[in-house]
């Protein structure tokens, strides 16, 4: 499973495509996992081929140091080489600046012994104490689930908006399930939103239920759904603006601990559901969402 997550994280290569012309990067490994020291081939393609010089950066990690060079591409493609003595990501981006000044991006990554990555520091000493305290507190708050009924765009699912209690501001997000799925039949999904503010995603619901989940989809901040894009911005250059670093000075005051403990709650609330099938929670997220996937785990 973790070989199956690493290959299809980095081989998400970015690319952009304007008109008719492309430029991508690939690695030469299709699971693009390599041990230290080997060496990575990364192949940069243009479509339709054309000749080009294209500026390329090659990084651990995505941060410095950089290794900066030019690849000449010759009938549409290009390959570069790098490598890492130690675990860990190397990014490889390329961008070119088309003729008609369109600009073009694209990269890829390779995993360097992946599973020997260590963590930067050790957790504290009464990490796993600290946490059963914050769930034990959380227990003791009732769930409160309030459902109210939204229009569905499949006849075969019925979709609701959720608020249910937690500390701090409430789970706030849509929820859809199969009509008529029998007690115990179906795994439940969570999806997470990544950096900012928005509304939660009725359509990222449906489609999983749609798929044969429960699913949820809920917003980073316990925020009400389905407003005007105007609600969401004021919120995002005002009350909620660099909330990223609020309060960052205390575990207990820092602003993702309220949004770790809905995380907990919307499990609370998957996996009442009598529909669940008592084995299966899934949770997805990228960016500030995969963050939360991995505390939500």
């Amino acid at each position: 499973m973790t070989t199956f997550l690493i290959r299809h994280l980095l081989l998400l290569a970015l690319s952009s495509s304007l008109f008719a012309q492309t430029l991508s990067v690939t690695t030469d490994r299709a699971d693009a996992i390599y041990k230290q020291g080997e060496s990575v081939t990364f192949t940069i393609k243009l479509t339709p081929p054309e000749d080009a010089v294209i500026p390329w950066n090659i990084t651990k990690d995505g941060v410095d140091p950089t290794t900066n060079g030019k690849a000449t591409i010759t009938n549409g493609s290009a390959t570069i080489t790098g490598k890492l003595d130690e675990p860990g990501f190397l990014i490889c981006r390329v961008g070119l600046v088309t003729a008609d000044k369109k600009s073009l991006k694209a990269a890829a990554g390779a995993a360097i012994d992946p599973m020997l990555i260590k963590p930067s520091m050790a957790p504290p000493d009464d990490f796993d104490t600290y946490w059963a305290g914050e769930k034990k507190k959380l227990a003791a708050v009732p769930m409160n689930a309030r459902l109210t009924p939204q229009s569905s765009p499949y006849k075969t699912l019925e979709a609701f908006d959720v608020q249910a209690d937690s500390i701090g501001n409430p789970v706030s997000a849509y929820y859809a399930r199969p009509i008529g799925a029998k007690p115990k039949s179906l795994p439940a999904i969570l999806t997470v939103h990544g950096a900012g503010v928005s509304s939660s995603g009725l359509g990222s619901a449906t489609s999983w239920a749609a798929d044969g989940f429960i699913s949820m989809d809920m917003n980073a901040h316990g925020i009400p759904n389905g407003k005007p894009k105007e609600f969401y911005t004021a919120l995002s250059n005002g009350e909620l603006k660099s909330y990223s670093t609020r309060g960052r000075e205390s575990r207990d005051t820092i602003y993702f601990h309220g949004m770790f403990l809905r995380l907990v709650r919307a499990i609370d609330f998957l996996t009442s559901q009598p529909e669940w099938d008592g084995r299966t929670v899934v949770v997805k997220g990228s960016s500030q969402g995969g963050y939360q996937s991995i505390v939500a785990a």
